[in-house]
């Protein structure tokens, strides 16, 4: 399956396993509770999907390469005590608690985090010694004496044995105790992930034309060669910084990423013509509405490759304005549930400016708490702190202003909620403009051809931009997708027709 899939199942497994009877108790008892285990090529995303997962339940996360541990940082260190046993007193062993064991009790510690994932990779390579403790851990949770605390499930992960050479295989008492989950790369499903994060144009539309390049491991005459999911994300990222600073993206910086020499030199080849394209068309004009002859004359004269370019780099810009909407959005739906909640606080009464101030910094406290057990994803982080941030400027305006009551300092929240309500009004407007002039150019320019089909497919299939069109409207998305519905429906009838032989 692929790591979408795998999302689903890990998510539907970890909600079964936090779900208890009326009297507190696991429906699915604790030594019942399979680990689960992700197994599939090494940069596909395994870890981003358990931090994707945790947030998004709520959970503490806790996460651990077992490569790195030996059977003492994994089980503890003995010590001896001493114990009296029919009236005879003898030295014992016992073992100080597991690393790992105890980096989650300090979650639930400091966090409050009584439901979690242990998250362990590459639980088949651990070392020779801890190796025969591994058994009892997958069925009972335990690491040495010590017990993964109830409410905290186990998830492992693993790359196959063709991948990495200190795999150890594991004997059918070992999988008889694991819920196993391969997991294969998928380009569709990283491309959906891709839009969503904002990965490089260049990137994205590169492995439109040649899905063969996104992943590949293979030995060669020269040793193994190799593209992942991971590299091209930190490629594009290095990109964006790489342009930010006006340095030179060349092939030596690709090549680092990209352990495929040909892979590098293609993909240096076609950015360096994507720059051209993004200089040549000026995108901003298309999305503008102003773009002129030229440039509608090139698109039109201009081959699918160079086409596919222009509309990723058409299609990037509008993702880019979708998220800025989104982004402000979250922040004005964090700074309203404060609002409500200072509105109701006895603080508020007496001291508006300081009760803003001590909700701005309670805010930033929850959300450390948050990032710290790992349940709380980078957009949330980002409009929490734009809220805490608002929350504070707006106590400094309402003490500027002299409103020392809470009905004064009430009117001062309101007017900034409203101009921060007014500016995201602007700008879905604005994004939703770019879209209209894009749809209206590709029509210009390709007529009903496939890159309308295309882009409105992008459209529809990118959850932001479906979001924003749901939300906001947008007159000519509409427009084409009711016609490439019509255009589908009579392509059905007539290979229908087709399949009944008809004279």
């Amino acid at each position: 399956m692929n790591i979408k899939q795998a999302k689903e199942q890990i998510r539907n497994a970890a909600q079964s396993y936090f779900t208890t009877d009326e009297n507190g108790g696991f429906l699915i008892p604790v030594e019942r509770q399979r680990p689960v285990f992700m197994i599939g090529p090494p940069g596909i995303g395994k870890t981003a999907v358990m931090e994707q997962i945790a947030s998004e339940l709520g959970v503490g996360l806790v996460s651990y390469s077992m490569t790195h541990h030996t059977r003492q940082s994994a089980l503890g260190l003995p010590f001896i005590v001493r114990k009296t046993y029919g009236g005879k007193e003898y030295s014992v062993s016992e073992y100080t608690m597991s690393e790992i064991i105890a980096s989650v009790w300090e979650r639930i510690e400091n966090d409050g985090a009584d439901r979690g994932i242990l998250f362990l990779d590459e639980i088949n390579c651990v070392s020779e010694t801890l190796a025969p403790s591994m058994l009892q851990f997958l069925q009972y949770k335990t690491f040495g004496t010590h017990k993964v605390p109830d409410g905290w499930i186990v998830v492992t992960a693993g790359n196959p044995p063709e991948y990495n050479n200190s795999v150890r295989e594991f004997d059918i008492v070992t999988w008889d105790r694991l819920k196993r989950i391969d997991v294969e790369p998928d380009f569709e499903v990283w491309k959906e992930y891709a839009l969503e994060k904002g990965v490089h144009p260049a990137v994205v539309t590169y492995l439109e034309i040649k899905k063969d390049d996104f992943y590949c491991v293979e030995t060669t005459a020269d040793g193994k060669q190799f593209i992942t999911a991971r590299g091209w994300v930190d490629l594009s990222d290095m990109i964006k910084l790489y342009e930010l600073k006006g340095f030179k993206v060349d092939r030596d910086l690709i090549a680092q990423y990209l352990q495929s020499p040909k892979t590098a030199r293609d993909f240096s080849t076609y950015y360096d013509l994507f720059l051209k394209y993004k200089s040549d068309y000026q995108v901003d004009k298309i999305l503008a509405g102003t773009a002129d002859e030229e440039i509608t004359e090139r698109a039109k004269a201009a081959k699918f490759d160079e086409r596919l370019s222009l509309l990723g780099l058409v299609f990037d810009s509008i993702c880019s304005g979708v998220r800025d909407v989104s982004a402000a959005e979250n922040t004005l739906t964090a700074l309203m549930n404060n609002i409500k909640q200072l509105r109701i606080s006895p603080e508020f009464m007496t001291e508006p400016a300081q009760a803003m101030r001590a909700r701005a910094s309670a805010l930033l406290d929850e959300c450390d708490r948050a990032k710290r057990s790992g349940a709380i994803s980078a957009e949330d982080i980002r409009s929490i702190t734009q809220a805490a941030g608002t929350l504070r400027a707006t106590a400094e305006k309402a003490e500027s202003e002299n409103a020392t009551d809470s009905a004064s300092a009430f009117i001062v929240i309101k007017t900034v909620f409203d101009g921060m309500t007014a500016e995201l009004k602007t700008l879905a407007g604005e994004t939703k403009e770019k879209i209209n002039n894009a749809l209206l150019f590709c029509e210009k320019a390709f007529g009903a051809d496939r890159e309308i089909s295309l882009l409105v497919t992008e459209l529809t299939a990118q959850k932001q931009c479906a979001k924003f069109i749901g939300r906001y409207g947008c007159e000519q998305y509409f427009r084409f997708n009711k016609e490439l519905l019509i255009s589908e429906r009579h392509n059905e009838i007539t290979r229908e027709i087709l399949e009944l032989n008809l004279d």
